[in-house]
């Protein structure tokens, strides 16, 4: 069952988010673009405000929280409703599907990548951003997400644990980057992303079909 009470009730919270962490946000931005391909037909799954598909241009997205869903319909995107781990989406129809702090709330991770395998084309590309929970700033939102609005729902993965379920269902050429270095409300500025994983709290793997 999707979790998606939270952002059913908090959606002015959510948004707010963004705002007061407006850096560690592009951050995030940027690190992601990293994988983006140039005139592809992407889709978001866990489309929720638009945060993430308006700045690369995508204009369709998948969402289980119908407030969120109504938010990103007015602002002219094309949300369907639906979970990761059953998309309401045909075989074969996107090159690229974006992925953005989804994973730690879909009940099925291996599922919904199977299911993103599906509505791939050949060649398509999955591209996975989420908080890295073997990272020093995973290992806090681990621990306090107890109190925390969203993330008391949350399981948090490993970059090691997503890549190997990547891997077991037939994505290659995997890559990692990661940003968002240091406490969240020390942040003031873009921070540069480098490969790897497990410095940094924000965490962006990449696969392809082959």
């Amino acid at each position: 069952m999707a979790r998606t009470e939270p952002f059913d009730k908090y959606l002015d919270e959510y948004e707010m988010w963004f705002r007061e962490n407006r850096f560690v946000y592009e951050s995030e931005v940027e690190a992601v673009r990293y994988f983006i391909p140039n005139k592809k037909k992407g889709i978001e799954i866990g489309i929720g405000t638009g945060r993430f598909a308006i700045p690369f241009k995508i204009s369709e997205g998948v969402e289980p929280s119908e407030t969120m869903r109504n938010y990103s319909q007015n602002l002219g995107l094309t949300v369907y409703d639906g979970t990761a781990e059953d998309l309401p989406l045909k075989d074969k129809s996107y090159d690229f599907a974006l992925i953005v702090t989804t994973i730690c709330f879909v009940d099925d991770v291996k599922k919904s990548f199977q299911e993103v395998k599906r509505i791939l084309k050949p060649g398509g590309v999955i591209i996975i951003g989420f908080v890295d929970r073997k990272s020093p700033l995973g290992k806090v939102y681990d621990t306090k997400k107890g109190n925390d609005k969203f993330y008391r729902y949350a399981t948090f993965y490993s970059a090691d644990e997503i890549t190997d379920i990547l891997a077991a269902i037939g994505f290659g050429n995997i890559e990692t980057i990661q940003t968002v270095f240091g406490k969240l409300d020390e942040i003031k500025h873009l921070q540069l992303y480098k490969s790897g994983h497990g410095e940094g709290g924000f965490a962006v793997i990449k696969g392809e079909l082959i």
